[in-house]
């Protein structure tokens, strides 16, 4: 499989992105005023425990206190005491308001809640990862040979620190015993400087921070499999081949300093991928589509036929657009970092076979994805269920934030009753209102309802307030938001709520035709209506009028030039 790691670095964020096939699969984004805190070690303090949700709450130093569930304590000085009788202990017996611990970071801040913590410390190497609070060894699970495995775990064995554990990691398959021990050497090394600060500091403290992007990318990411890791900035470019001058030569000759003219994303499409990756809609080349519809803890997504109309029947159709939506749903949770509860809505399929083939489909795919996932299987109501790790924030909240106007619910208030709730409003406040007029800017398409065919409803909303009520149709105006201009003697609101007086010249742009009377063309100015003579002919054109005349309402004006 033809792999490539793209590198962008810049003084504002530092972008890598995963290509396998000549496709965008997987994105990572860091930036220096956001940074990541997953993976670090901090000597928290216990500032709350919670027997009812059996677990803790420790203040680490950030914003909000980390999250530490009863099953991630793991207490070296109580160790044979977690378990009693072979009954876990509750939160309240290892754990008291105060108490000193040192954690991990596993999940990231997200919304409103805190990090989630761990004190299971683990420590990434290249080759290795060290467990400093149990003892035992692991291979990785994406060794598949029987014999590797075994050699593996002899060589683990061999090199392990007493009462402390290892897990070798995939990359690690085929790598030598002195490998092996230079990484044992340098992540105990770690462990004892850890251990040495939180000696002689107090709580709460950073004692580790997990290395930058880059270099995580590096041990984590850069194999024997990929085939080139590209990267736009000298300094990057020279330190990351240092760092593998030390712990993997055989690759550096795989890393490539890019000088090309275009940005580097712009080079590969990659920034065109990653407006797409944001989108609610994934169209597959079939001419189906996938839709995404996100919650907090639960992604939906729906797949459809769309354009995609097959050649023999239905069955083999929807065959082929549900083979083609397994093959894309995978890359795209890859790509989005998409976790916790997956729902995936397949067309329907009369074909239990079919089903089979599709499950089979999901699973290959998602088998290349380094995040942990589990289909559950088919629900009675044929729906996929299945789960992704979530451990840090999806591409769409790096990358985008809640709407200001509907505060993340994707829709808006209806035009209907935006111009109902803003004539409640305006009829409760004008009851209590002094001042004979009154000048109201609101969205032009609202402002089309509060006034009604021909004025009928501004009229009987002045009847009923006994005041003389102006209203400016605004395109810039958000539909939810509303503005009183000017309260005061009619006269003055008068002159203020017209933008144009008889007589006057202006150049204009016909919008669209008169709703009841298409010879005409309607134009705008500042928000006020002008309707111009003749104009409908001149759709999407600017062109030169008279006024002629200026009503509450609108204007009307004559064409002079075009």
């Amino acid at each position: 499989m033809n792999k490539k790691i793209i590198v962008n670095c810049n003084n504002r964020e530092t972008r890598v992105a995963l290509i396998e096939e000549r496709e965008l699969v997987e994105i990572y984004i860091e930036r220096p005023i956001h940074q990541r805190v997953v993976g670090n070690i901090y000597y928290g303090v216990v500032a709350n425990v919670l027997p009812g949700m059996q677990a803790a709450f420790v203040d680490i130093g950030l914003e909000r206190n980390a999250f530490l569930y009863v099953d991630d304590v793991i207490l070296p000085e109580k160790s044979k005491e977690t378990r009693e009788g072979g009954k876990r202990k509750t939160i309240e017996e290892l754990l008291q308001e105060g108490d000193r611990l040192l954690v991990q970071v596993v999940k990231e801040p997200f919304g409103n809640k805190g990090a989630r913590v761990t004190c299971q410390i683990t420590l990434p190497g290249r080759f290795l990862v060290l467990m400093p609070n149990v003892s035992y060894v692991g291979i990785s699970r994406r060794i598949e040979d029987p014999e590797e495995r075994q050699r593996l775990k002899n060589l683990a064995d061999s090199v392990k620190p007493e009462n402390m554990g290892l897990i070798a990691r995939t990359v690690a398959e085929g790598v030598s015993m002195e490998c092996l021990r230079n990484d044992v050497d340098f992540l105990t090394k770690m462990w004892k400087k850890i251990q040495s600060r939180i000696k002689s500091k107090e709580a709460p403290l950073l004692v580790h921070q997990d290395v930058n992007l880059i270099y995580r990318i590096v041990r984590d990411l850069f194999t024997e499999n990929i085939d080139q890791f590209l990267i736009d900035a000298r300094y990057e470019y020279e330190k990351v081949l240092e760092t593998l001058e030390f712990v993997s030569p055989a690759l550096v000759n795989k890393v490539f300093y890019y000088r090309g003219e275009k940005p580097i994303f712009d080079k590969y499409n990659l920034e065109n991928e990653l407006e797409k990756a944001l989108k609610r809609n994934v169209w597959l080349e079939c001419g189906g589509y996938l839709v995404f519809d996100q919650t907090e803890a639960l992604t939906v997504i729906d797949v459809n036929t769309g354009k995609y109309i097959g050649s023999k029947n239905l069955e083999d159709t929807v065959f082929k657009a549900n083979k083609e939506a397994a093959r894309q749903i995978p890359r795209q949770l890859r790509l989005r970092d998409i976790g916790g509860i997956i729902i995936i809505d397949f067309i329907d399929m009369n074909s239990s076979e079919h089903e089979k083939e599709i499950l089979n489909i999901l699973e290959e795919n998602l088998s290349k994805d380094r995040t942990k996932a589990h289909i559950l299987g088919i629900t009675n109501l044929g729906l996929v269920e299945m789960t992704r790790k979530k451990v840090r924030q999806g591409l769409d909240a790096v990358l985008m934030q809640p709407c200001s106007y509907c505060e993340g619910r994707g829709k808006v208030l209806s035009v209907e009753f935006m111009s109902s709730k803003v004539e409640r409003i305006l009829k409760k406040m004008l009851m209590n209102e002094e001042g004979e007029a009154i000048l109201l800017e609101v969205n032009q398409n609202v402002a089309a309802l509060l006034i009604g065919s021909n004025g009928s409803n501004l009229r009987k909303i002045e009847e009923e307030t006994n005041k003389t009520v102006y209203i400016r149709g605004s395109e810039s105006m958000h539909l939810e938001k509303f503005k009183i201009l000017m309260v005061g003697e009619e006269r003055e609101v008068s002159r203020a709520a017209s933008p144009v007086n008889p007589g006057q010249v202006c150049r204009v742009k016909i919008e669209e035709p008169h709703l009841s009377n298409p010879y005409d063309g309607i134009a705008r100015v500042q928000g006020f209506v002008i309707d111009v003579q003749a104009g409908g002919a001149y759709v999407g054109e600017n062109v030169e009028v008279e006024i002629t005349e200026v009503a509450k309402t609108y204007a009307r004006a004559r064409l002079l030039r075009h």
